[in-house]
């Protein structure tokens, strides 16, 4: 009695773990009023897995007993069946067992195989029509992206229903007789022969479907004619797609004489068909399309091919969204500009962005972290924010995040990890195109509690990319709270708590949902605390891209979400993007190859999404998540998409009509950069549309590497502001440069413009003439290392134990040119933080570093210095002493600088003293005293500048 009851209770441990699995899963996406999502995608999963699973073994099954009811009734008595008897004997008690069992085993992994296809059941059973058709079969493309890949899914199941049938038959044939290796008599049964003859002509009539499918397969296969084609050739056109038809009828050909077989039992004609089909599909399959590669295509291949290349550029270009792209001729020459041009870029020169996202989280850290359990991310965001004094301005932003791991160890525990460390608190947010004059960020909304211009209401992250793991909060009315709010040093207890109000995450307060919850994180504690009451809610699964990804799994997300104030309160926006592998001519990227950048690279981000390889993308959807309630909000975005309109015709309501984003939401919205980043790539081969062209390969570009970093990776995107020739005003745009191939000038510069309105999303593209001498930015970078003022400044920065880190560098196109901008960060060797000192800007053949962007500007567009009258002016946010007079009698030197050579001046005439007392030399001891007296002076005077206020540009 003892063995069953185990196994009983065994299996109701089971069951709770699985149950509370799906319950809990309910319970969250009930908590995001997306239950649909989840009951659709469950029952479709269940009738996947039941169809397919049971059809397998019904097949299976009823294969095993019908060869086993067919089998001869009196073996022949020959060694091969008196060894075999002693099998069947042995195999006769397990017979109805094995009946059962083993159709069940292979229809339950077919179940589970088959239920994880429900998205291309679903895409099947609710397809929308692209209205574009293919140039070769004039068939819509939903039926390559929606029809063609359930197709092949079930003629893959029925391939290998049909194949296990197959074995299972022979199998059992041969061990009761049915079929014989020993020559006496028959070698198969009458009964075998129809059985057998009867599944080989099932698979042979799959066979003939398989061809017929895989014509229409050439038209998304990939091709070693152009690096990444994708489509028909001219070999595939006109010897393949033959061949293939051919042997469709072929194959159909001989299962007709499988199926004459099951009444003449006469295997030499079947078999002889079935050599001539396999001697028909090496033939006219690889030999014939060899042979017309080879004395058709190979000596005018140009010519051949012209009209596929085409094809696939024309699809490719429609398929990323680039067909529409503004390429227009730039000359790229460089003059000085003039007072009217400068005067008339000067949207773009005032916007030019000196704070580097990917470089300052440290500097955010230092400054606005306040407490140690408190965090930004490694690289922060950019936005724009409309101020009622300033007007549009653009800013690097953040969230203050708990970060759990940032608790001191020895005040680790569940209790704080789970039930008072459960939320950030915070927005922060600097101005992007200046800096104070000490080299801090400008910051207009700040510290603990908020203060700011942007009037938060609801400052607390519950829902954050730090966020812990779970966390239990809530409490009832008038309870004390227990979740630490922030420090307050005014407070007794040196901090305020708080008590959880929103609906976010799902009730805990039962026995039976602390069970639950218990079971599901394998965490006792649940059970056994007491700081769980009746009205405690547990909020899990918190980063935003994950629960962007769980109400909408059919979408691929772009790695950066952002978080913006709206109405009082945080939010997170995610672009969401439908994508397919199945575009019919169409070239594939690799998503995680084409999104990789040096910033990914440091912040370790990848692509997350249902796939990687793709030839087809959209921004479909634009997603928010409430930072506080964890709400999230899916709004239709290019609602023409044909797979966006298949999803919601799966799930009906979940996406939003484009008409519903509210505009507080929609001023913060931009041009995603994973979507930029992959049509950049596209964009290095597909801005040549001639076909003779492209086949040439002369005139493709690359994505130049960040010339800022030691590795090599791509130079990231960059959003900024600028004026793009041949517009009337400055725009909030998505940038990139492009070089030669195997040369260090400039090709083009792409922009597309990213605030929405009637431009949003136009993609323009600057192309300089093939003989530019304009230099790319791993030239421009060059040139700002080997310059030797440049460089001197640059080593005297790096002395007395301080660092330089490099910015972005930035392009623009101005004044027929490119110019260059690069922010320059100092920081110390040892816990420091950069600190915003110096610009490098590069025009033409011109560099220069300089304190202040203005004064870089002038030096190389060789002007007045004088800085342009700044039309928005900020005043210095952080509280402090008045700037005090300035004590040296060089003004225009940085005071860091001067610092730095007074402490290096210092030292020296310390160790010239001491080695003039060794040597008893009192006169140079004498002069090496008073030589760091005045270094001292010096030191401490530039220290004094070093700590004033005010704002630099």
């Amino acid at each position: 009695m003892l063995l069953p009851t185990i196994i009983v209770l065994v299996a109701i441990v089971i069951g709770f773990v699985i149950f509370t699995g799906f319950y809990t899963d309910w319970l969250w996406y009930d908590s995001v009023e997306a239950t649909s999502v989840y009951t659709v995608t469950l029952t479709t999963r269940i009738i996947m897995f039941f169809a397919f699973g049971l059809t397998m073994a019904f097949f299976v099954g009823a294969t095993m007993w019908l060869a086993y009811r067919m089998r001869p009734k009196v073996a022949s008595l020959t060694p091969e069946q008196a060894s075999l008897e002693r099998y069947r004997m042995t195999l006769e008690p397990f017979k109805v067992p094995a009946l059962i069992i083993i159709p069940l085993l292979i229809g339950l992994l077919t179940g589970i195989t088959a239920s994880a296809e429900w998205g291309t059941f679903q895409r099947w059973a609710n397809g929308a029509e692209f209205g574009i058709t293919d140039p070769q079969f004039g068939l819509d493309v939903a039926f390559y992206t929606f029809t063609y890949p359930f197709l092949r899914f079930v003629l893959g199941f029925a391939f290998a229903a049909i194949i296990l049938s197959l074995l299972i038959a022979i199998a059992v044939y041969y061990l009761y007789g049915g079929l014989r290796l020993q020559p006496k008599g028959d070698r198969a049964s009458a009964a075998a022969q129809v059985h057998l003859s009867a599944l080989v002509a099932i698979f042979l009539v799959l066979k003939a479907a398989a061809y017929w499918l895989d014509r229409f397969g050439l038209a998304i296969k990939s091709e070693a004619l152009v690096q990444g084609f994708t489509g028909l050739t001219y070999v595939d056109a006109n010897a393949v797609l033959p061949a293939l038809t051919i042997l469709t009828f072929v194959a159909l050909l001989v299962a007709a004489l499988f199926v004459v077989n099951m009444f003449v039992r006469n295997w030499i004609l079947p078999a002889i068909g079935l050599g001539l089909l396999i001697l028909t599909s090496i033939i006219i399959g690889g030999v014939y399309p060899a042979i017309v590669q080879q004395f058709q295509v190979r000596p005018s291949e140009l010519v051949r091919e012209q009209p596929f290349i085409a094809s696939n550029i024309a699809a490719t270009r429609d398929a990323y969204g680039i067909a529409d792209a503004q390429v227009q001729d730039y000359p790229g020459s460089v003059s000085p500009p003039t007072e009217e041009v400068i005067e008339a870029n000067a949207g773009t020169l005032d916007n030019i962005r000196l704070l580097d996202p990917a470089l300052v989280s440290t500097t955010f850290n230092q400054l606005q972290q306040i407490r140690s359990y408190y965090s930004f991310t490694d690289k922060l965001d950019v936005d724009r924010y409309d101020l009622d004094d300033d007007g549009l301005r653009g800013a690097v932003v953040a969230l203050r995040e708990i970060d759990i791991n940032s608790i001191p160890v020895n005040q680790q525990n569940w209790a704080n990890n789970h039930a008072v460390y459960t939320h950030g608190f915070g927005f922060v947010a600097a101005y992007d195109n200046t800096a104070l004059s000490n080299g801090n960020p400008d910051f207009f909304e700040l510290d603990i509690p908020p203060e700011g211009i942007l009037g938060i209401t609801q400052p607390r992250i519950y829902f954050g990319e730090l966020s812990p793991e779970f966390s239990v909060v809530g409490a009832p009315e008038g309870a004390p709270p227990v979740e630490l709010d922030y420090p307050d040093d005014a407070s007794p207890t040196g901090q305020i708590n708080n008590t959880y109000t929103g609906s976010g995450g799902a009730p805990i307060g039962t026995l039976f949902q602390r069970i639950v919850f218990a079971t599901k994180f394998q965490d006792t504690n649940i059970l056994l605390t007491d700081l769980i009451n009746p009205e405690s809610r547990i909020l899990w699964d918190r980063d935003p891209l994950t629960r962007v990804q769980k109400v909408a799994p059919w979408l691929t997300l772009d790695q950066d979400p952002y978080p913006a104030v709206v109405d009082g309160r945080i939010v997170w926006l995610v672009d969401g993007f439908t994508t397919s592998n199945d575009y019919p001519f169409s070239s594939r990227v690799s998503l995680s190859e084409a999104t990789s950048d040096s910033i990914t690279v440091r912040t370790g981000s990848a692509a997350l999404g249902p796939r990687d390889d793709l030839n087809y993308m959209r921004n479909s959807v634009k997603a928010t998540v409430d930072a506080y309630e964890g709400t999230v909000t899916l709004y239709a975005w290019d609602e023409s998409d044909p797979i966006l309109q298949t999803w919601r015709n799966v799930y009906p309501g979940i996406v939003k009509d484009r008409a519903e984003l509210p505009t507080e939401i929609e001023a913060h919205v931009r041009y995603p950069q994973d979507l930029f980043k992959v049509q950049r790539t596209i964009m290095t081969r597909y801005h040549v549309t001639d076909p003779a062209t492209f086949y040439n390969g002369t005139d493709f570009w690359i994505v130049p590497f960040d010339p800022t970093q030691a590795i090599q990776q791509f130079q990231p995107p960059y959003y900024l502001t600028l004026q793009m020739p041949g517009t009337d005003s400055p725009a909030f745009s998505l940038t990139t440069t492009f070089a030669p191939q195997r040369r260090p000038t400039l090709a083009a510069f792409m922009a597309v413009d990213s605030a929405p309105g009637p431009d949003y999303g136009t993609i323009r593209v600057l192309q300089l003439p093939s003989n530019t001498t304009i230099p790319g930015p791993t030239q421009v970078q060059n040139n700002f290392e080997a310059d030797p003022e440049i460089a001197s400044q640059l080593s005297l920065l790096r002395r007395g134990g301080s660092e330089v880190d490099l910015g972005n560098l930035l392009s623009l196109p101005f004044n027929d040119g490119l110019l260059y901008v690069e922010p320059v960060y100092l920081r110390a060797a040892q816990d420091g933080y950069p600190l915003l000192r110096k610009v490098l800007a590069g025009y033409g053949s011109n560099v220069a570093l300089a304190d202040t962007l203005d004064e870089a500007l002038a030096a190389v567009f060789d002007t007045d210095p004088s800085p342009r009258p700044d039309p928005t002016p900020t005043p210095d946010p952080e509280p402090g002493p008045a700037p005090t007079p300035d004590p040296g009698p060089e003004p225009d030197v940085d005071p860091l600088v001067e610092l730095q050579i007074a402490l290096a001046q210092a030292q020296e005439a310390y160790d010239r003293g001491r080695s003039a007392l060794a040597r008893g030399d009192f006169a140079a001891y004498g002069e090496a005293q008073a030589d760091l007296e005045a270094a001292l002076r010096r030191a401490a005077a530039a220290e004094a500048r070093l700590t004033g206020g005010g704002q630099v540009a």
